[in-house]
């Protein structure tokens, strides 16, 4: 298995005005902008450590899923959360030729922890020995950082004010998530229930 994050953050959708107001720092000078780029750095971080902690997508962009087979012939559980909308299924054969599969032969299951591909018949297309499928999708909570919800926003910024200040610290201790982003997500973490959690 193999996901790839095909789009990233667009730097517009970054709340660096909330983050400097967040971190107190003073506004109106003429070199008010210089630390932007660093401190784009540490949202970035802060939404890449809270969405792998959580297994949700926090603002909405495009992924690919490889597989060389399918877990369960009757539906593939997606690896994050929500997914909005699937673009593609593109199998390819052992020689590397692609094809389309028609749109019509599949569906998304949007489900808030664990989202699937479903066949609209009863299985999902047969891979090829030897060849991999792609699925294309877009996932998110939402599309930009107003339409996130507040914990996970406040989540975010607590995190990337907590890498700012601690950007020079290597000891494990102060480098490990503060309670107050823990507490804050722990609502959307994926909640697992043993041996059928792919199911």
């Amino acid at each position: 298995m193999m996901l790839i994050e095909e789009t990233a953050i667009a730097d517009a959708a970054l709340p660096v005005d909330q983050f400097k107001a967040h971190l107190r720092l003073g506004t109106g000078f003429a070199e008010g902008s210089v630390q932007d780029e660093v401190l784009k750095g540490f949202l970035r971080a802060a939404f890449s450590a809270i969405e792998a902690r959580t297994g949700k997508v926090l603002i909405e962009r495009d992924f690919s899923l490889s597989l060389n087979g399918w877990r369960e012939q009757t539906g593939e559980v997606l690896p994050v959360a929500p997914v909005t909308k699937i673009d593609g299924v593109t199998l390819t054969d052992a020689q590397g030729v692609d094809s389309k599969v028609a749109a019509a032969e599949y569906r998304l299951e949007k489900d808030s922890q664990r989202p699937r591909l479903r066949p609209r018949g009863s299985t999902l297309p047969k891979i090829a020995k030897g060849g991999s499928v792609k699925i294309a999708f877009a996932a998110g909570m939402a599309a930009n950082w107003g339409n996130l919800p507040a914990d996970l926003g406040q989540a975010v910024l607590l995190l990337a004010a907590h890498y700012y200040e601690y950007r020079d610290e290597t000891a494990l201790g102060a480098g490990c998530m503060p309670f107050g982003v823990t507490s804050l997500i722990q609502r959307y973490r994926t909640v697992r229930f043993g041996a059928g959690v792919a199911r």
